[in-house]
Order: structure tokens, then C-alpha cells, then sequence
């Protein structure tokens, strides 16, 4: 069994899928110039490759694969109730890219998807249009990291820097890109946006080389955030989510203070911070995906569908949290 699964792990992105439809978009052929060697198979549609029956996406995950489509579908979403709005009225979400080159345990696209592979919408401009068309109507807050890390891509999509140029010429747009990405330096040569917020996920060292595979340490999450701070971004520092797990009090104290210990906490827009929380599907999906897993074995309580800690433990984390974040932070500008 083994060297049959090392026999499925070729490299990453080794064949791309590219549809019909994509195959002449202008992303599409910047992003296969950064494959010169990977073998290029034409579909009809994404879903016949990334809907397949009886995929494994632990397995998958060794070794995603990629898929360029047109989506045709929804390119604008409602924000979900799960998900902070920072005060923003009119509060959306887009998906340009499916699923993440990281792998952490408890990331809820595992169990939003059967499948692992990576899909790029290349069509981006139809996105530009749907979003001019609700500026007409009302200023938008819009993230565009949902079900992916943006940033991680930037070198092969150059999605990132896209939007960004985008934003610049529409006043009433706001977007935060969420990343744990060390990538910045892909898009620092850009002027920054006063409607731009560049959000960092920052988590204690621990959880990030157990729980966070493949994603860059805090350290070196931190040495961007600086980067992009001095450059004169907008920066939102998340901790979120915070997971129970053993000595959790020494690993969040730790983080926070060595986070507001590097950077001037006058610096930032604000802070983020929420407990571990996901749908019930989603949570049933995952565990089959991760049977071993210690974080997802939580007795955990579901309201409304969604399943997270007890009050109790969700109080503590959080009320701890932002108590250690008050020594640094005005109250108003931390986000719960």
C-alpha cells in the first residue's frame, strides 16, 4: 500500500486541466507559462475532474492537481454569518481559486469539497464586471480570499496584484485578502490602496508546525506583515481561529505578545479574533477525512448548524485573547 500511494504522489500541479472554454483566456496562458513541463489535458467541464466519485482528498492533497475553468455560475456571494463584516453594510465574498496549497487540520474546505485538486477560475474580469455592477447600487466590502490563500498563488495567477489595480480605480470598494502567505513580496512594488486591507492569519508556533501543514511559520508570517506595514499598507492582524487544545493559554499569550512586541500596534487597522467554527456537514466531512485528528475529537456544540467549543471554553479563549490584545490595542479597533 505504501509504495502505491508514493506512486501517486507525483509532483504538484505535474497535469493541469484546462476546459474548452478557458483555454484561449488571457490567464489562462500566462498561467501555463509557469508549467513548462507539466502535461496539459483538455476537458469539457472542471466539475468532470473535480466532482469525480470516490476521490480522496488526503491523498490528493500529496499531490493536488490543477484545474483552469470559466465559471459561469455565482461570481459574487453574500458574507456568511460565520465571517466578521468589520462593520461594513454590504458585506460579499468571491472565489476565484478552489481550495489551498496549504493543509491545515481543521480547514473546512475538506469538508466543503471531495476533492483536493486546486481550480483557477480564469474568467477574473467577469468578476470585475459583477462587481461594477453592485458598485452602482451601493459601496462594496468584498474579500477575495474565502476558499482559498490569493496571495500563496500571486506568482503563477497574479490575481492578487489584479485586484489590487482594480480596487485602486473604484473608491467605493473595499477587499481584504486573508493569507498566511509570506508572499508579500510578489505585490510590494505596488502603491498601496487606502481600500486595500492585507489580513494576516497569525497563529502560535506550535499550532502552525502541528495543525498548519506546509504554511509558513509565525515568524516569518510576522517578517511580512512588517514588510508590508512599512511599505504603508493597511494591515488587519487575525488570530483566528483560536483552538483548544493543551497549554493553549502559554501558546496564544506567547504569540500575542511577541506579535505586538515586533510591530507598532499604532500601525495596524485592527485585529480579528474568533474561535475555531464550522458548519455540521462540513465537520462530518472532515473527520472522515481526518479520523485521527485530536483537535476535531472536541465534544463540540452545533447551533443554528454550526458546531464549535461549549460556551464555556469559547468564553475563555476569547475573553483571554482580547484582554491580552487590550494591552496594545484600543478596545474598538478588535474585532470579535
Amino acid at each position: 500500500m505504501k509504495n502505491l500511494l508514493n506512486s501517486l504522489k507525483c509532483s504538484s500541479f505535474s497535469h493541469i486541466y484546462v476546459e474548452d472554454k478557458a483555454f484561449k483566456n488571457e490567464n489562462t496562458r500566462f498561467i501555463l507559462s509557469n508549467f513548462k513541463n507539466s502535461n496539459i489535458i483538455r476537458i469539457n467541464h472542471y466539475k468532470d475532474v473535480f466532482c469525480r466519485k470516490n476521490q480522496d482528498f488526503a491523498v490528493q492533497k500529496e499531490s493536488p492537481k490543477l484545474i483552469l475553468a470559466v465559471n459561469e455560475g455565482n461570481l459574487i456571494y453574500k458574507g456568511a454569518d460565520v465571517c466578521e463584516d468589520f462593520g461594513n453594510e454590504y458585506f460579499y465574498y468571491t472565489s476565484s481559486i478552489i481550495n489551498c496549497l496549504y493543509d491545515c487540520e481543521y480547514c473546512y474546505l475538506q469538508g466543503m469539497y471531495s476533492s483536493a485538486n486546486v481550480v483557477i477560475f480564469v474568467n477574473l474580469e467577469d468578476t470585475f464586471k459583477k462587481v461594477e455592477e453592485l458598485l452602482k447600487k451601493h459601496s462594496v466590502y468584498l474579500c477575495i480570499s474565502y476558499d482559498t490563500d490569493i496571495l500563496a498563488f500571486e506568482k503563477i495567477t497574479m490575481f492578487t496584484r489584479k485586484w489590487i489595480e482594480f480596487a485602486s480605480v473604484h473608491e467605493n470598494l473595499k477587499i481584504e485578502i486573508r493569507t498566511k502567505s509570506t508572499n508579500f513580496k510578489s505585490v510590494e512594488d505596488l502603491k498601496p490602496c487606502d481600500n486595500v486591507i492585507i489580513a494576516w492569519t497569525l497563529s502560535p508556533e506550535e499550532i502552525s508546525k502541528k495543525y498548519e501543514k506546509n504554511t509558513p511559520d509565525f515568524r516569518s508570517r510576522l517578517v511580512s506583515v512588517k514588510s508590508a506595514l512599512s511599505k504603508g499598507w493597511k494591515v488587519r492582524i487575525c488570530f483566528d481561529p483560536l483552538l483548544y487544545i493543551k497549554n493553549w493559554e502559554k501558546y496564544y499569550k506567547d504569540c500575542v505578545e511577541q506579535t505586538f512586541e515586533s510591530i507598532s500596534p499604532a500601525s495596524i487597522e485592527d485585529v480579528s479574533v474568533g474561535v475555531f467554527r464550522i458548519s455540521k456537514e462540513y465537520l462530518k466531512n472532515i473527520k472522515k477525512v481526518n479520523t485521527n485528528s485530536v483537535i476535531l475529537s472536541y465534544p463540540f456544540k452545533t447551533k443554528d448548524g454550526v458546531c464549535t467549543y461549549s460556551e464555556l471554553h469559547r468564553k475563555a479563549m476569547v475573553d483571554f485573547v482580547c484582554k491580552l490584545i487590550s494591552k496594545y490595542v484600543e478596545r474598538e479597533k478588535i474585532f470579535i
